[in-house]
């Protein structure tokens, strides 16, 4: 009887054994392909923000009227790189969700899906650039208007539409996700949403007037990036539940 129970307790253990060692490649696996995910996160993050240099090391913005956006313009100095950045940033953002997936710390995150659709509409907005600067040029703003510009400045307007109203659902549906929450993730998508609802008004008042884009547009784009990065870093399960897949 001693021989079969000591038979047993070795089979139970390398049944442990082997279900530990699942667990510890599973979680190695997924470290790996966080790893790679959140690298393209902050690649695409910082290829989105090429609006920083433009601040810190040119001279291209001509007022603090102009819209960031208006520098991608067919025709303005160094417009193909900024397209490029924007197009460049969009896939690599796209494929980072991708690569992260859905998963957070309680199940799927509805918001993933609103995040591929705005890092593809960054890309498509990317490829399809500004006929000229509207922000800049009532003669633009008259023929935008008038839909007399080429399709590709219309196809770049829609896409920005898509990509602005794609990370607010986003952060409303992040927002309402984690509001019960005190870790720092609900901090930061709190954050993001307070400072995205101030600065749609003002965004408004800024188109409408011509005055002070230069102000109001990088609030978005550091809106977004905090958006990005927080879903990039957020874990999928908690610590204790991988130690209870290992110990299992």
């Amino acid at each position: 009887m001693s021989g079969g129970r000591e038979e047993g307790d070795i089979t139970h253990c390398d049944s442990r054994l082997s279900v530990s060692l699942n667990a510890a490649r599973h979680v190695g696996g997924y470290s790996l392909r966080l790893f790679v995910a959140q690298f393209l996160g902050l690649v695409g993050i910082v290829l989105y923000n090429w609006w920083v240099w433009v601040v810190v090391a040119s001279n291209l913005l001509n007022s603090t009227d102009e819209f960031f956006s208006d520098l991608e313009a067919n025709g303005r100095p160094d417009a193909t790189i900024f397209q490029h950045f924007d197009l460049a940033a969009g896939i690599v953002m796209f494929v980072a969700f991708l690569i992260r997936g859905p998963w957070g710390p309680s199940g799927k995150r509805k918001e993933w899906r609103w995040l591929l659709l705005f890092a593809a509409a960054g890309a498509v907005g990317g490829h399809y650039a500004y006929a000229c600067p509207e922000g800049l040029s009532a003669a633009c703003r008259s023929a935008e208007w008038h839909l007399k510009l080429p399709l590709h400045h219309y196809l770049h307007v829609i896409s920005g539409v898509i990509e602005f109203a794609a990370i607010t659902m986003a952060v409303y549906v992040a927002w309402k996700r984690t509001r019960e929450d005190s870790g720092w993730v609900s901090l930061a998508v709190k954050g993001v949403a307070i400072a995205m609802l101030i600065d749609y008004p003002l965004l408004a008042v800024a188109y409408l007037t011509d005055r002070f884009g230069a102000f109001v547009e990088p609030i978005f784009f550091v809106c977004f990036s905090v958006m990005v990065a927080v879903e990039l870093l957020e874990p999928r399960r908690r610590p204790a539940e991988v130690d209870e897949v290992a110990l299992s």
